[in-house]
């Protein structure tokens, strides 16, 4: 499967894409998507979605960040839809975060009037810059200086509550994950739009969707030895929560695949 760069982005395509996912990862791990987050972002592909992960670099203007990223999308859903790479037919488009990829397509979606069909909101995550940014205690030298983030996390939820425009949310929480801030997005989005606000609490944590290694396509030979049960074990044990993640936005993306 080969990833394209288009205008700062990375892009996969498959034949006859049924939707396009507009991908935005974590802050720092988010420089490089289609490396981080490669095994999630092909298995949407290989299961018939676009994926457009559009790269960032962490500032502490969050506003700029989404109007970039939202800029670079756009442009290469242009470039992809002028080259007819995407067919001729209407295609849903989704967003999909991790951590502060979530507070970026919940600005964008507050900010812009932008078509999603909905967004899938992995382990969100909103700290202030004391808790998001090592050493960022140190850096408050006088009480003058006042160093946040644009929005602030209260900030940030206020214009959710008032402002965000996307209806059909999925927020997934890992059980292991001390970073997630689920909680407090959920009571602001269930009363906005009811019933079209899920939760899923899954097993793993906040690394999950980054499998800290390479997927390893372990093959038996000809006679099956302990050694090829402890490498499939092996493999088994890293991708399975992974691949319950993988499950999870499949099933929402489609549900009918799996009624």
């Amino acid at each position: 499967m080969d990833w394209q760069e288009i205008s700062g982005g990375w892009v996969l395509t498959p034949p006859n894409p049924r939707g396009i996912v507009h991908f935005l990862g974590g802050a720092f791990i988010g420089t490089a998507p289609h490396i981080t987050y490669r095994w999630l972002l092909e298995a949407l592909s290989q299961a018939g979605y676009a994926v457009i992960a559009t790269p960032f670099l962490n500032t502490l203007d969050h506003n700029a960040i989404a109007r970039d990223v939202l800029n670079r999308f756009e442009t290469i859903l242009s470039r992809l839809q002028a080259k007819n790479a995407l067919g001729q037919r209407y295609l849903p488009i989704y967003g999909i975060g991790h951590s502060m990829g979530c507070k970026l397509h919940l600005l964008i979606g507050s900010l812009y009037s932008v078509d999603r069909v909905g967004n899938i909101l992995i382990s969100y995550n909103n700290y202030p810059v004391e808790r998001a940014i090592p050493f960022a205690q140190q850096l408050q030298l006088t009480p003058t200086f006042n160093l946040e983030f644009t929005p602030s996390p209260q900030d940030t939820l206020d214009l959710i509550d008032t402002d965000y425009q996307v209806r059909r949310n999925l927020i997934i929480k890992f059980r292991q994950d001390d970073l997630d801030q689920s909680y407090d997005l959920l009571p602001i989005l269930e009363p906005k739009f009811n019933q079209m606000v899920s939760m899923q609490i899954l097993p793993g944590n906040h690394l999950t969707p980054i499998p800290m290694g390479p997927d390893v396509k372990w093959n038996a030979g000809s006679f099956f030895t302990p050694l090829d049960a402890v490498g499939q074990w092996f493999k088994q044990e890293i991708y399975r929560d992974l691949n319950r993640l993988k499950d999870e936005v499949l099933r929402w993306l489609n549900p009918v695949n799996f009624s």
